[in-house]
């Protein structure tokens, strides 16, 4: 294991990372969000990013998005500096991002969520095998089709607001927070959900305050703290370190 923004990043033998982010600092104004922040996820992987609230998790999934605008650094997708780059341009790219609070269109149907997911690839004129898909992992959407996005449950919010950024065809999701607001039953069954899409050849980068949950899920781990890089390392020993256990896994 190892820790800060200076360690190596880890990559798949004999090859470049799938996502390399490299000396990153984003800010808010004057508020520096991120400094110098460095992190890889390799083709294939799950990783997970914890912090407590303020550590600049959602910051960073927001800057590889497109969503706010890098200092300085670098962030490279499939071998592509993603920097200036607008932010349907790095979905088309293949990268879709579930945000914090669901981010769905309350007034649309379940159906016309679910189309926005696929405007960015050019051509929608054959969407029936991506419902498909989206149906197998979120049966209950079928049964809600034209119901309107704002009355559905929080997690039936949450799961339009995967099998939205599904319909993108992007083999790369960003998820932010997907298990806030939600009962445990749940969690348990959506992160159940991303281990199934996970297994059909998609590439997660999850950032989550259950900390225990997401490490159980990934493979790696970036531990962030104040817009730092301040440990990272194989999930299971960062799962046992001590400093996770006292700071972010207590009475979990």
């Amino acid at each position: 294991m190892s820790g800060g923004p200076g360690s190596p990043l880890a990559v798949a033998p004999g090859g470049a990372p799938l996502l390399a982010v490299d000396d990153l600092a984003v800010a808010y104004g004057g508020i520096k969000a991120l400094h110098g922040l460095s992190i890889a996820v390799n083709e294939g992987e799950i990783v997970s990013l914890i912090g407590a609230n303020g550590a600049g998790k959602s910051t960073l999934l927001r800057a590889i998005s497109g969503l706010v605008p890098p200092l300085s650094g670098r962030i490279v997708f499939r071998g592509k500096d993603l920097r200036g780059a607008p932010a349907h341009e790095i979905v088309a790219r293949g990268v879709a991002h579930v945000p914090e609070g669901r981010g769905i269109f309350a007034n649309l149907t379940v159906r016309e969520n679910l189309v926005l997911g696929a405007w960015c690839r050019g051509s929608r004129a054959d969407l029936e095998p991506d419902f498909d898909r989206v149906f197998a992992f979120f049966p209950r959407l079928k049964e809600r089709l034209s119901q309107a996005g704002g009355t559905l449950s929080g997690g039936e919010q949450q799961m339009l607001a995967v099998g939205r950024a599904l319909m993108t065809r992007s083999r790369f999701l960003l998820l932010d927070e997907p298990s806030m607001g939600l009962a445990p039953r749940l969690v348990e069954e959506i992160f159940g959900i991303f281990e199934q899409i996970h297994q059909g050849g998609t590439t997660l980068l999850l950032v989550e305050q259950n900390a225990r949950r997401a490490l159980k899920l990934a493979s790696r781990g970036y531990v962030l703290e104040a817009g730092r890089l301040v440990l990272e390392g194989p999930a299971d020993a960062l799962l046992h370190d001590p400093r996770v256990e006292n700071a972010y896994l207590g009475g979990e």
